[in-house]
């Protein structure tokens, strides 16, 4: 369904990203934003599925400001050289992509991001300070940025066997952002990943409905 297109970043240099497009007319845009893998089939996949569900979906390639094509394996060697890169680029630069893929399909109609693991906080940034309906998914960054106010709501889905994101710090997005949904799963980190030891079918549609629900509400419903 998608193709590979390039979009500039706030420099001189392109990135690529994956593109999917509904049938009919889009009911929005999804910014589509990994995790520390790059743009893999799981998520060239993932927006595939958003547009099937009738929203325009773009997955930046981050990793291309660094190295081109980065496609990591799901295993420790892949997560250490992902979690090089991601350090490398920084979440400041990230985030300015995120706004650059947001405005490359801005024809859509309204934007939002979701995002996954590392995506999830960036997906929290875009919604604190791009104005963009997000939803984040196991964000294990995200408490040094909750104070902040947000310029667009966001949603949180966060699984209850996550060693990385502890109760503690799942009842601190619910202290802070109590006028944000935040859902728990009897699930792993990366349980929305199918084709992972992590996957969890159960949660992943769950949170599957909710994350549409949000979008239908804030993007599609949008006056």
């Amino acid at each position: 369904m998608g193709q590979s297109i390039n979009i500039p970043t706030s420099g001189t240099q392109c990135i690529g990203a994956y593109l999917a497009q509904p049938a009919g007319t889009p009911k929005g845009g999804i910014v589509v934003i990994q995790e520390i893998f790059g743009v893999t089939a799981h998520i060239r996949d993932l927006a595939d599925r958003f547009a099937d569900h009738g929203y325009t979906a773009i997955a930046p390639a981050f990793f291309d400001r660094l190295e081109s094509g980065v496609e990591l394996p799901y295993d420790m060697v892949g997560a250490n050289r992902g979690k090089q890169l991601v350090a490398e680029l920084g979440l400041e630069r990230a985030l300015e992509d995120v706004a650059s893929a947001a405005e490359s399909i801005s024809s859509a109609g309204r934007i939002g991001t979701v995002g996954y693991c590392w995506g999830g906080t960036v997906a929290l940034l875009a919604a604190l300070r791009l104005g963009l309906p997000s939803v984040s998914y196991y964000g294990a960054r995200n408490l040094p940025f909750l104070h902040e106010t947000p310029k667009a709501p966001v949603m949180f889905h966060f699984g209850e066997k996550d060693h990385s994101i502890t109760p503690e710090a799942v009842a601190k997005h619910r202290e802070a952002l109590p006028q944000m949904d935040t859902f728990t799963y009897p699930a792993d980190h990366a349980f929305n990943r199918d084709g992972s030891p992590s996957y969890h079918e159960a949660s992943a549609r769950l949170a599957l409905q909710r994350t549409l629900a949000f979008f239908d509400q804030h993007l599609a419903g949008a006056a």
